[in-house]
């Protein structure tokens, strides 16, 4: 699903009503009818309810104007406030509060702060609150009189319905401009905003749902729209390749695994597993010498390949040849899960990066190494998929973690165009952003996810359906959203506080299964 900026959604129903002739009214009335039905279907018992409809002088409130005659038309007890004078309304939002006057609806004018206090309590004791104060143009901090509104509705700790985009959320950054309603949930118009789908506006956001307009979809296509939701149906349609009967485990790929080291051999067992279990037909894990026999005592089904390491017990320079020869005969590496930062490591893994001719994975450890030198990705003709949690963005970048933080999905696009790769920022709402300027945002995992291991898991899961043959940015997709949504499933059976990595691992399974069935 795409997902527009504030100034991409403008255009288009700018677009729609000049280019295609459709009337801003018609727009308007199909909005506010289309969120009264998902108000109707998402609160339960609405008919014993009282209604409190809050519209602003803009085409918000003119949104909410048509909501509120619907509910009204619908036998429900709704009463509208209007936070400005009756005379500052204009266009589609005057006609549409014309039609309720002639209707005989009652609009309660409340144009000051002073006006709205004298009947607060009447107004906050409603039961629930659909709000249509400010929209998605709101650019400037929201002060005065309607930060005292929004303060007054979320104090409530009742219902409220945003209409849109919650009142005070910049629709493309995601950030509160001064304020914010928390909304319960909110019915958007036409596409999803980036800033809904992003932290920290996801958390005002409550729950989601698209109406449809009436904007074209040759319009959509047109205004060359590069945010995407990942959806359920995609990833599905990306996996659907069916296994033939006539078929062998070298038609499935051969992964080299290179992580672990002394005391990180969880990371390279979790990364090796996880390729396993999404299809990888076959996996070799390179392991420090002295840890071999650990390793082919904790992985059954994967090969395990002994190499030179350091003094500390981690993979050595000496490594080199052994693996440039054995890839030879690999579709793909995943480098980096547990390897360590002892130096002569991460000369290793840069010296790996330049020569490699397979597609790679590059995780954890192997993020840090390449920190040093991050221009090498410039000149590296393989596909590349880099997999930094924050921490590690910052590294490469020089930028600081909150920098990162506050700017995740333009600080990922302009690394994966400046460099050429794919590149997954981990945490909620992971941003999956490539070369050719495309992000993608992922809705599925939760908080319990927030464990070790859990990174090493989706490594694993794209360097094993890298090496099956699929394209690099559908793996990085299909992973990172099957990983997450493993990750819900296993937090809805154990709890986010007891989630641990393996039970994400165990779920991947069924994750495959459904959605092989189409379901």
């Amino acid at each position: 699903m795409k997902v527009v900026t504030a100034d991409q959604m403008k255009a288009l129903d700018r677009r729609t009503i000049h280019e295609r002739g459709v009337p801003g009214i018609d727009l308007m009335e199909n909005a506010g009818k289309g969120a009264t039905e998902v108000i109707l279907r998402r609160i339960p018992n609405l008919p014993g309810k009282r209604v409190a409809v809050i519209a602003g002088k803009g085409n918000n409130g003119g949104d909410a104007f048509v909501i509120a005659r619907h509910l009204i038309y619908r036998g429900l007890r709704v009463n509208i406030f209007l936070l400005a004078e009756n005379t500052s309304i204009k266009g589609d939002a005057k006609t549409n509060l014309d039609r309720l006057t002639k209707d005989g609806i009652e609009v309660k004018e409340l144009a000051t702060l002073g006006e709205f206090e004298a009947i607060r309590d009447d107004l906050l004791s409603h039961d629930l609150f659909i709000e249509g104060i400010l929209g998605t143009g709101l650019a400037s901090e929201v002060k005065g009189y309607y930060r005292e509104v929004i303060s007054a509705l979320n104090a409530t700790g009742k219902p409220i319905v945003a209409i849109d985009i919650p009142s005070g959320l910049d629709a493309t950054s995601g950030k509160p401009l001064g304020t914010c309603i928390k909304a319960t949930f909110t019915p958007t118009f036409g596409l999803p905003k980036v800033g809904q789908l992003i932290h920290p506006g996801v958390e005002f956001v409550g729950k989601l749902e698209v109406i449809d307009i009436g904007i074209p979809w040759d319009l959509i296509e047109e205004e060359n729209i590069r945010s995407h939701l990942i959806q359920y149906e995609d990833v599905q349609n990306l996996l659907a390749v069916p296994r033939h009967a006539d078929t062998h485990k070298g038609d499935y790929g051969h992964l080299l695994v290179l992580a672990g080291s002394v005391g990180k051999t969880g990371a390279a067992t979790l990364a090796c597993k996880a390729a396993m279990r999404v299809g990888a037909g076959l996996v070799t894990l390179g392991i420090p010498r002295s840890l071999n026999e650990i390793m082919e005592v904790k992985l059954t089904e994967t090969m395990t390949m002994s190499l030179p390491e350091t003094e500390y017990r981690t993979l050595g320079l000496d490594a080199f040849h052994e693996i440039v020869e054995i890839s030879q005969g690999m579709q793909a590496l995943v480098i980096g899960p547990g390897i360590s930062t002892v130096d002569e490591t991460e000369q290793l893994v840069r010296k790996l990066v330049k020569t490699l001719c397979i597609p790679m994975v590059i995780d954890a450890d192997a993020l840090t190494a390449l920190s040093l030198e991050p221009e090498i990705l410039k000149d590296v003709e393989p596909s590349i998929i880099l997999t930094p949690h924050p921490g590690e963005m910052a590294r490469l970048t020089g930028l600081s973690s909150k920098a990162i933080q506050d700017n995740r999905v333009e600080v990922s696009r302009n690394f994966a165009t400046e460099y050429g790769v794919s590149l997954v920022l981990k945490g909620s709402r992971t941003i999956i952003a490539q070369s050719d300027k495309n992000i993608h945002i992922n809705p599925s995992g939760n908080p319990g996810m927030a464990s070790g291991g859990t990174g090493d898991i989706l490594t694993g899961m794209m360097g094993g359906l890298v090496c099956q043959g699929f394209p690099v940015p559908s793996a990085a997709i299909a992973a990172t959203y099957i990983h997450g949504l493993a990750g819900d499933i296993a937090a809805d059976e154990k709890g986010e506080m007891a989630l641990i990595a393996t039970d994400i691992l165990e779920k991947i399974p069924h994750v495959l299964k459904e959605m092989a069935k189409g379901e």
